[in-house]
């Protein structure tokens, strides 16, 4: 079991606070670390690095800015399995999704914007034979990320890279949930050559980015999460009209015509219920099916998901792994009873796991239910 620190300035950082928190494997529910909860000061010294950062990095040209970043690309992708297997234990997702998908992804981001970093420039005009007017692009300064739990390493690199790329610098808060692989980044990060305070990270709750998203030196919030949450970080960041990109929980359906190929439909209803558990903000939660294919697509479908396999997310077996937390687990457990209590049939799963070593653990059998037509 380790302790994790916050990250300020190039290095790790006890928190002020004297305050901590757990981080669980969701598969087993044993504490994989014990976290620094950070404190206003601390966030306060954070801000005051990043700001310290900035006056280095947005003085460097772009292409140096992008070869920093690049290196951090190889970097990333050299420790692939390291930076997944480590996902896995912070989140519960199988390891044949984080090993071919968030670190990858992440890094495919990070080098699309250090290679677009030096195309970027203003523009000049004529308004005249005599007269024009003319841009320039300039970095806000420092940006603030706030990450969500289900994707942790993913987010944070798609929030870091076009903020990064264009000169900014950043403070970052990831899930309570997911404290871990973020740490790994910013140790990638400094590695591969970004001053000291670019790339900040701290640790903690709702309070720790409420400090961030109420703070009159931070120009921007880029914010994932639920949608109640982010009227809080819109709200608080109101008040010194910072600049705020949400991207925010949504309930996505699905509509299968009876002309499909039915595989294919199957095959796309379960991609879109039962990837990462369908801890995915674009999961198919409503799935729409013609009348005439109803009962041939739920057979199928129930067929194709009993043969799915929940178990230890690290094992490369696994398909299905943990929810995030207990109380999620809860939440989602409470869905059986209110949807059998609208009319719908349980057909399959709904049961806790409790065997192969996740007795402890979040893991759920996947769910199917039969809705009245």
């Amino acid at each position: 079991m380790q302790h994790v620190h916050l990250y300020i300035h190039g290095k790790h950082c006890e928190a002020t606070s004297g305050l901590q928190f757990q981080s669980l494997n969701p598969a087993t529910g044993e504490t994989l670390a014990i976290v620094d909860h950070a404190a206003e000061q601390d966030v306060n010294d954070a801000i005051e690095s990043a700001k310290a950062g900035f006056a280095i990095w947005s003085q460097m040209s772009a292409s140096e800015r992008s070869r920093i970043l690049l290196k951090a690309v190889a970097l990333l992708r050299e420790k692939n399995d390291e930076l997944a297997a480590l996902e896995v234990l912070d989140t519960g997702k199988p390891i044949q999704e984080a090993a071919v998908v968030d670190i990858v992804t992440g890094a495919d981001v990070i080098e699309y914007f250090a290679h677009l970093a030096p195309s970027r420039h203003g523009i000049q005009q004529p308004i005249s034979n005599s007269a024009f007017f003319y841009t320039r692009e300039e970095p806000l300064g420092v940006c603030a990320g706030i990450g969500a739990w289900n994707y942790p390493i993913q987010i944070a690199m798609w929030k870091a890279a076009p903020a990064l790329a264009a000169g900014n610098t950043m403070v970052f808060k990831p899930s309570e949930e997911t404290p871990l692989s973020v740490m790994r980044l910013a140790e990638i990060f400094t590695e591969a050559g970004l001053p000291d305070g670019v790339f900040n990270v701290v640790q903690g709750d709702y309070r720790v980015g409420q400090y961030l998203s109420r703070h009159p030196d931070i120009a921007k919030i880029s914010f994932t999460g639920e949608s109640n949450t982010g009227r809080k970080v819109m709200a608080d960041s109101a008040a010194t009209l910072k600049h705020v990109t949400m991207e925010l929980g949504g309930k996505s359906p699905l509509i299968i015509f009876d002309d499909c190929d039915l595989d294919r439909a199957v095959t796309g209803a379960m991609l879109a219920n039962f990837y990462t558990q369908g801890e995915v903000c674009t999961n198919g939660t409503r799935v729409f099916v013609h009348a005439a294919i109803y009962d041939a697509f739920l057979a199928q479908l129930k067929r194709r998901t009993e043969l799915l396999v929940v178990g230890n997310p690290s094992d490369p077996a696994t398909q299905v792994g943990a929810l995030i937390s207990e109380k999620h687990l809860n939440k989602v457990m409470s869905y059986l009873d209110s949807a059998q209590s609208a009319g719908a049939k349980l057909l399959t799963g709904g049961n806790r796991v409790k065997e192969s070593g996740l007795e402890n653990g979040f893991s759920s059998a996947h769910r199917l239910f039969r809705m009245h037509r």
